[in-house]
């Protein structure tokens, strides 16, 4: 496949799609730096690189391409927005949101590269299409499988009358040659449902059912004496602020050694509708408690929302843990995570521990969407799911350390 596209059987648009680890993103990166040294370094011609963010686009794709292109003159600055090949400029830009096509306004391009297409806005991907409108430009773009009624889906993979402009090249995990039989067994046990069938199996299936359809009481949920000799190294706690119909979270998850355990050690739920004083009170009490009970605990993770109650959190525990915002990934990446912990027997909750226990037992998608929701109508306890993917998100790569490094 990569040999026959070589030899110049491009179109205007290249879509790698497929599973996860199957090697979309090693051969893309070969395309597009072939691609890019076809054209004369002195022809003027811009070119643009995009991810979701700046930094996703660093991880995935740029610094990746340092090291297989190591001794090559390639080099790029996040700070300045740009790349360069062998002379050539790039342009760099995040992706993630409807205003994000300002910044690209005005640009005529010869090729754009696209890492994560699916998670674009639809309105971006137009305008990017309308810059390239140099003679011959191309695009060249990863995306792992969506919701069928995605707009990439709907409009352009499904598209039959631009057939000739769009070659649509799928991957599954036995086109890598290079993962070790052990670690794609992992894959395949950890990946479930949905999400099994789009990022181990390549298929576009929209999300049904029970979200944590891997969650059990008898195989998740452990008694105080279990934890006595767990030898935990981190402890952090996430905090999902009430509101107007929901409630006010702090989740206490502790890490053993290696991250190959997660465990939630206690919780605090509260379903009435409290002012500022009375949160920063309650959490002050819980900081003091849970640290007293587990020295390893350093970090909370607050919902960015309220600024203010943060400062006020991080000014009442000042000298006794850190008050972060939380990075508040995309729910479903979040969803991901404790599915794949779930699967893997690696995520362990304390029985007393019952709301959290009873969101992950109730959590349904939405199917009243065309994308993936989990439904949040009051009917199940989003605030405790929030407050414990507020905690561990921030450890992705600890957690699933088998995964860095391998495109």
């Amino acid at each position: 496949m990569l040999e026959s596209l070589l030899r110049g059987n491009f179109r205007r648009m290249n879509i790698l799609e497929g599973s996860v680890r199957s090697g979309k993103t090693y051969v893309s990166l070969i395309l597009w730096w072939v691609y890019v040294n076809m054209w004369d370094k002195d022809s003027g011609a811009a070119f643009l690189m995009c991810g979701k963010t700046l930094q996703t686009l660093k991880r995935n794709v740029l610094e990746p391409m340092e090291t297989l292109f190591s001794g090559e003159d390639f080099s790029f600055s996040i700070g300045k927005k740009q790349a360069n090949i062998r002379g050539r400029k790039i342009y760099l830009e995040g992706a993630g949101d409807v205003r994000s096509e300002n910044k690209i306004r005005g640009l005529t391009l010869a090729g754009a590269y696209c890492d994560e297409l699916s998670l674009y806005s639809e309105e971006f991907f137009s305008m990017l299409m309308t810059r390239l409108s140099a003679r011959g430009a191309k695009l060249i773009a990863t995306t792992n499988p969506d919701h069928p009624a995605h707009w990439l889906k709907r409009k352009f993979l499904d598209n039959g009358s631009i057939k000739s402009d769009l070659l649509d090249i799928k991957f599954t995990l036995t086109d890598n040659d290079f993962l070790e039989p052990e670690y794609v067994a992992s894959l395949m046990r950890e990946y479930t449902g949905v999400f099994r069938e789009r990022y181990i199996l390549g298929l576009w299936t929209a999300a049904e059912g029970r979200v944590y359809e891997n969650f059990s009481k008898e195989n998740a949920v452990i008694k105080p004496e279990q934890l006595a000799n767990v030898p935990l190294v981190l402890s952090v706690i996430g905090v999902d602020y009430g509101g107007n119909k929901s409630a006010s979270v702090f989740c206490l998850v502790g890490f053993d050694r290696g991250f190959r355990n997660v465990y939630v050690l206690d919780e605090y739920y509260d379903g009435k509708n409290r002012n500022a004083e009375h949160l920063i009170g309650a959490f002050c009490e819980r900081v003091s408690d849970w640290r007293e009970r587990c020295v390893t605990t350093r970090y909370a993770y607050c919902d960015s929302a309220e600024q203010l109650l943060i400062k006020s959190f991080r000014q009442a525990v000042a000298g006794v843990i850190e008050v972060k915002n939380a990075l508040k990934k995309p729910i479903n990446t979040r969803i991901a995570m404790t599915n794949r912990l779930l699967s893997a027997n690696r995520l362990h909750i304390l029985n007393t521990c019952t709301h959290l226990i009873s969101a992950l037992e109730c959590a349904v998608w939405d199917s009243s969407h065309q994308a993936d929701s989990r439904l949040d109508d009051g009917t199940s306890d989003i605030d405790s799911l929030d407050a414990f993917e507020y905690a561990i998100e921030r450890y992705e790569k600890e957690l699933f350390l088998q995964n860095r490094n391998l495109l």
